[in-house]
């Protein structure tokens, strides 16, 4: 059996020996296997690259909001009302259907939304740095299904 598997590996390594040495075609085969290698190479190293660099910009974010947290300074009603309207896209499917005053750091909303939005919104609103208070006055309807007419049954 011993003698068999060396017979094997023997054949194997000569096989092996000739495919990286044929005088023919083994210059292509050692040069496509070294560039297949450099790009593994290259490619691991952008990855790792943007994984650190992601992990790197994370901290900075983490940073700057425990700053900005730790600063107290109050923002301006102008100001706040430009980041709930910013916000206001990301919840709400039809944000100019919503009216945002501010006031001393007291939001009003207005406006018609879906139910499942203004919760949402009501949260999102109220955990904003600056808000003190939060008053909303919605005509609430309940969300339409996102498939085409034709699809419903």
């Amino acid at each position: 059996m011993k003698t068999a598997l060396r017979l094997i590996a023997g054949f194997a390594a000569g096989a092996a020996v000739m495919y990286w040495l044929d005088p023919v075609a083994g210059r292509r085969r050692r040069a496509l296997a070294r560039d297949q290698g450099s790009a593994v190479g290259r490619k691991a190293k952008h990855f790792a690259e943007a994984r650190s660099r992601r992990a790197a910009n994370r901290m900075l974010g983490v940073l700057a909001r425990a700053r900005s947290r730790l600063s107290h300074q109050p923002i301006d009603d102008d100001t706040l009302q430009a980041r709930i309207r910013a916000r206001l896209g990301h919840i709400v499917e039809h944000p100019g259907a919503v009216e945002v005053k501010v006031n001393d750091g007291h939001v009003e909303l207005t406006g018609s939304a879906s139910t499942s939005e203004v919760d949402e919104l009501v949260d999102s609103v109220a955990a904003m740095q600056g808000v003190e208070g939060i008053n909303y006055r919605f005509s609430m309807h309940e969300a339409e299904d996102a498939r085409p007419p034709s699809a419903q049954h």
